[in-house]
């Protein structure tokens, strides 16, 4: 009888037999060796640093090969926190000036290994491209995320600093396994009570974990912080009483935490407080941070995200607020510069302050969190995006003035370079409420390790890590990776189109914009600009002339609408629903196809992920499947909703050869989400 339940049992559950997994290890699913492996190898370092010491019993409990030799080297200085592997068949010997280098040294090791990339023979040097890789984390004090996908904030407030969550050593093994180094806890819409005795105290447990893997805390800062928390009798950066008091927060910061990092600071945006509120400009209220966090080595990032209401270009606004402040800045202040112009969109041309700022010290700031691309139900691989972005030339000082290269100290020499991510992390068991958004993590932190790697060659390294090292499997699961960016941006806003997403949660479509109350520029249709004539925003001197604030090379590209590349075409220009498109077609039907193709391409997505149900463990690969219906469901949805509208203006058919809409507008305009569970 049992016999016969078996059988029946392997008839109805043919599919995978690989053990399940919820996603927790992410790409560090090292197995642990044998005491036979142990025997036979030995590794060693005399450095008794923790860090160092971390690094050795890394490779102690999970590399397979051969012996090795880990050492510091303080006169190495050029190699900053990076490293030198030498080695041959019986034993490899590792180099590092700092003894995070050994650490990093480790994990690049244990990659290749779990990569089965060849390991002998090796002859590997390893600098940085950052100094500082940071991860924005938007967390409050309530433990709420803003923009958080994947449930709570990981940081236990009332629970720390007594007790501390095995889940922090894990964030940090997990961090440094890819070379960031600094993590920001809290949210840039900063409760002044971070600053408090009661939380600084609390941030003095999580310094603990995160320095034995040479993370760095810092913290955002809420301006006002002086006033509301020292009862000074206001905040503005040059009272000497504000002053005082902020040297006082200081010392007791650094007392607690002798390697904090500084401060990030959003003023003057969004109803943020600042130092415009005391008719002080953005430099006087920086510098005045950085000079009291100076003699302990500290820095500040002073976020360029400024929009206020006015009738001008939001497009614009950062550009006119900090170009004139240009070499104001103190050299430990570094601005913080989103990687478009709007904010986070799938698509955006770069923003134009990269180049435009030529004695300012600069940073790109990604977002890793999926606001605007379908939260943690869609699929999207965002290497290519913030290649995108690191990888284009501004000609601010010649060809090749690409992003990266003005950021990293390439081509504008700084004390410090940085970059930085918000964070899609929370405490959902898998980390980031989509198993393929942790790709997105390791990513950003390859990336700000080394901006030269492809978004091949780390969704590769990833798979291998996370899933197989099937070369069938990564080949497949690297393909849908691959496309998923573009797929989104074609079935939310393609050629140009953006923010046009539905009133504050940014999930869904709403380019109608009909909500009461909000400012012009929190409106789809301020972006979209359609009417009878065309689609798209006018950026060229006919119109809002931001094109003016990028360089002359940039500026003739994307201002002539016949060079403009199409994928911003709908950014700078307002253009004519019967223009003709590179392509042959008039924009409509352009518009049409490319809504379409999205919408197939995340049905071909499907598809290539079910025919892997044999090759991965059946939770994951249910899970993953039951999400990637959701974003096939949202993709139609997008389509519908935003072809039916902008149809009421061009008042021309949808090509016949395209899906017809499966729903009708008036029902479209009825949904109305309740986002609150996302945090």
């Amino acid at each position: 009888m049992m016999k016969i339940s078996l059988i029946l049992l392997l008839f109805i559950f043919p599919f995978s037999c690989l053990q399940a997994e919820d996603g927790s290890k992410l790409w560090l699913r090292y197995v642990p060796i044998s005491k036979e492996i142990a025997k036979n190898r030995s590794i060693t370092t005399a450095a008794k640093n923790p860090i160092a010491v971390r690094a050795q019993q890394e490779l102690a409990d999970f590399w397979r090969g051969q012996s090795i030799d880990l050492k510091l080297d303080k006169k190495l200085t050029y190699l900053k926190d990076g490293f030198k592997i030498t080695g041959h068949s019986d034993r490899i010997k590792v180099i590092a000036n700092e003894p995070v280098g050994l650490l990093y040294a480790a994990y690049h090791l244990l990659q290749l290994q779990e990569t089965n990339q060849q390991v002998s023979n090796l002859s590997v040097e390893e600098i940085p491209s950052f100094d500082i890789r940071m991860l924005n984390h938007w967390d409050n004090l309530d433990r709420t995320i803003e923009r958080g996908y994947a449930g709570y904030s990981l940081w236990q407030w009332d629970d720390l600093p007594e007790q501390l969550s095995p889940r922090y050593e894990a964030y940090a093994r997990a961090n440094a396994s890819i070379g960031i180094n600094a993590t920001v806890v809290n949210n840039v819409n900063a409760s002044p009570q971070i600053l408090s005795t009661a939380y600084l105290t609390k941030l003095q447990g999580l310094a603990t974990v995160f320095r034995r893997y040479g993370i760095k805390i810092y913290l955002s800062v809420n301006f006002s912080s002086p006033k509301v928390l020292g009862g000074t009798s206001d905040s503005d950066p040059l009272n000497q009483e504000v002053i005082l008091w902020w040297k006082n927060k200081a010392k007791e910061i650094y007392t607690l935490i002798p390697d904090f990092g500084g401060f990030l600071v959003k003023a003057n945006s969004e109803g943020q407080p600042g130092p415009q509120d005391y008719g002080r400009t953005h430099a006087e209220g920086a510098n005045m941070l950085a000079d009291i966090l100076k003699p302990y080595q500290g820095l500040v990032m002073w976020r360029a995200f400024v929009y206020n209401p006015t009738t001008e270009d939001r497009a614009k606004q950062a550009y006119q607020e900090f170009v004139p402040l240009d070499g104001a800045f103190r050299d430990n202040v570094i601005i913080q510069i989103k990687n478009g112009p709007i904010d986070f969109q799938p698509r955006e041309p770069f923003n134009p302050l990269f180049g435009a700022l030529k004695k300012s010290h600069e940073m790109v700031e990604f977002q890793i969190t999926q606001e605007y691309l379908g939260f943690s139900n869609h699929l999207v691989y965002l290497a290519p995006l913030f290649k995108e972005t690191l990888d284009c030339d501004t000609y601010s000082d010649g060809a090749e003035s690409t992003v990266a290269r003005l950021t990293d100290g390439t081509l504008r020499p700084a004390r410090k370079t940085a970059i930085a991510a918000v964070a899609n992390i929370g405490d959902d068991t898998n980390w980031t409420g989509h198993h393929f958004a942790q790709a997105n993590w390791y990513a950003y932190g390859r990336l700000a390790w080394n901006h030269q790697l492809s978004s091949e060659q780390i969704a590769e390294d990833w798979i291998a890590m996370t899933f197989s090292k099937d070369k069938a499997f990564i080949d497949a699961v690297k393909e849908i990776m691959m496309t998923s960016r573009e797929a989104v941006v074609n079935y939310m806003m393609p050629l140009g189109l953006h923010h046009i997403f539905a009133f504050d949660h940014h999930y869904g479509p709403e380019p109608w914009g009909d909500q009461k109350g909000g400012r012009p520029d929190w409106m789809p249709w301020y972006y979209h600009q359609a009417d009878t004539i065309g689609l798209g925003f006018d950026r060229t001197p006919s119109g809002s002339n931001a094109i003016s604030q990028y360089s002359t090379a940039v500026a003739k590209n994307y201002g002539d609408i016949q060079l403009c590349p199409d994928e911003f075409l709908l950014w700078f220009h307002h253009v004519p629903w019967n223009y003709t498109m590179k392509s042959g077609r008039s924009l409509w039907d352009e518009l049409c196809y490319k809504y379409d193709s999205g919408v197939q391409q995340v049905r071909e997505m499907q598809k290539a992920w079910d025919r892997l149900e044999d090759k991965v463990d059946h939770q994951r690969f249910a899970e993953i499947q039951s999400k990637l219906k959701i974003q096939s469901k949202d993709a139609v949805w997008w389509k519908d909703a935003c072809l039916l509208y902008f149809q009421t203006f061009s008042r021309r058919p949808i090509p016949y050869d395209i899906e017809r809409p499966i729903h009708e507008l008036e029902d479209l305009k009825k949904i109305k989400l309740d986002m609150k569970h996302h945090n």
